[in-house]
């Protein structure tokens, strides 16, 4: 089990505050006590709690394709990562460790948002693009791996804990009043609203993209 977490400011017109980060990420130390990393460049950040299972000595995160134009966070396991390293390259692409993280990286500059058809395993991620400035999250087909996010139009944040996006300043937490009544009748919520006014799950098997627009 790991955890991830982060923040981004779509227009651009704001930094992300580390401090802030490092105490959503903190939240979160109990699903990765091996190891912490962070991603931090002028409107995003990219924080990840990880128990290493892969790949042990160089599988630190967040991890970037070889340019680093895309740096991914990533919460689970890809089973099939093996056989899909072997065809990225011979496609041309240079991994730095061994960890399944990096496949995923390489699939998404390989093939953008369909990476996620290649994928056979429990995951939640999220990469991001610095050529077209967005963030691309994913869920498992099972749903497996969480992913709850909060945006109010000018600031995304997202974690694998409700409790991570608590922990910035200005959240509050609130019952959602409108979805009490289906909680109450089937002790679950089927969509993507969760118990927490403003915060949803992505739901299995779902992407999410936001960019500036």
């Amino acid at each position: 089990m790991c955890g991830i977490c982060g923040i981004l400011y779509p227009s651009g017109n704001k930094n992300v505050d580390r401090t802030i980060l490092e105490r959503m990420n903190r939240q979160i130390v109990h699903r990765g006590p091996d190891d912490e990393g962070f991603f931090v460049e002028g409107n995003v950040g990219l924080a990840m709690r990880r128990l290493s299972i892969i790949d042990i000595q160089t599988g630190h995160q967040p991890i970037a394709n070889e340019d680093e134009t895309f740096w991914i966070v990533f919460n689970g396991e890809i089973y099939n990562h093996a056989e899909l390293r072997a065809d990225l390259e011979r496609q041309g692409h240079q991994y730095r460790t061994r960890s399944d993280t990096e496949t995923i990286v390489h699939l998404y500059e390989q093939y953008g948002r369909d990476c996620v058809k290649y994928l056979r395993g429990m995951f939640a991620f999220a990469i991001w693009d610095r050529n077209r400035k967005t963030l691309f999250a994913a869920r498992d087909r099972l749903g497996i791996k969480p992913f709850y996010y909060r945006f109010d139009g000018n600031e995304f944040l997202f974690g694998s804990e409700i409790k991570a996006i608590l922990a910035c300043p200005g959240v509050r937490a609130e019952l959602s009043t409108g979805v009490l009544a289906e909680y109450l009748a089937f002790g679950y919520l089927a969509g993507p609203q969760t118990m927490f006014a403003g915060i949803n799950k992505l739901l299995p098997g779902h992407t999410l993209e936001v960019d500036a627009s």
